[in-house]
């Protein structure tokens, strides 16, 4: 059984790790013209919408009523989320980004150290709070990462550097892009 301080100290440091990747991806959105959402390296890839519309609809799923259901709710259409329907835009993609980190965040937010310990179902598997957290986690880094390097790619020599830029490695002394602040440029 974690301490108190040890269960605190992990609920800090994993909402500040999940309110990380969510700026990440921000600062990638930031870079790309309104078509680039839509746009899919090939007819198997996804698009950063259709990214974005998985991320939401399992955020809602996996984050409603977190503690009392399971996390996979019978109103969630998981293939759905790969279809692209009708015309969204820019402005869709963004409500769906936000809808579901609106919800994910709430919850982090609501958790107590206590709850770590506690059991919540995913697809009727059960998961302690602890494992649950650290499986989205894992799941929303690999997803933030995909959009990265989409939007890297369709900006080209244009990209800004999310983390250390190419040259400049040797300037940094430690600086994690994770944790802004972390490291200091050397001077």
């Amino acid at each position: 059984m974690p301490s108190s301080n040890l269960a605190a100290h992990y609920l800090e440091n994993v909402r500040k790790s999940y309110r990380a990747y969510k700026k990440q991806s921000e600062n990638a959105f930031a870079q790309l013209r309104d078509e680039d959402f839509f746009r899919a390296l090939d007819p198997e890839s996804n698009s950063i919408a259709l990214i974005v519309k998985h991320l939401r609809g399992n955020m809602l799923s996996r984050w409603t009523d977190f503690l009392t259901t399971d996390g996979e709710k019978p109103t969630r259409n998981r293939d759905q989320e790969f279809l692209q329907a009708g015309k969204p835009t820019r402005a869709d993609v963004m409500r769906w980004w936000e809808e579901g980190w609106t919800r994910t965040l709430a919850t982090l937010d609501e958790l107590r150290p206590e709850d770590l310990e506690r059991t919540v179902t995913v697809e009727g598997k059960p998961f302690t709070v602890l494992e649950a957290l650290q499986r989205q986690l894992a799941h929303y880094a690999y997803h933030g990462g995909q959009i990265v390097f989409l939007a890297k790619h369709f900006c080209g020599k244009a990209w800004k550097s999310l983390s250390i830029p190419k040259p400049g490695r040797e300037a940094f002394q430690g600086g994690d892009p994770i944790r802004p602040g972390v490291g200091t440029p050397a001077r």
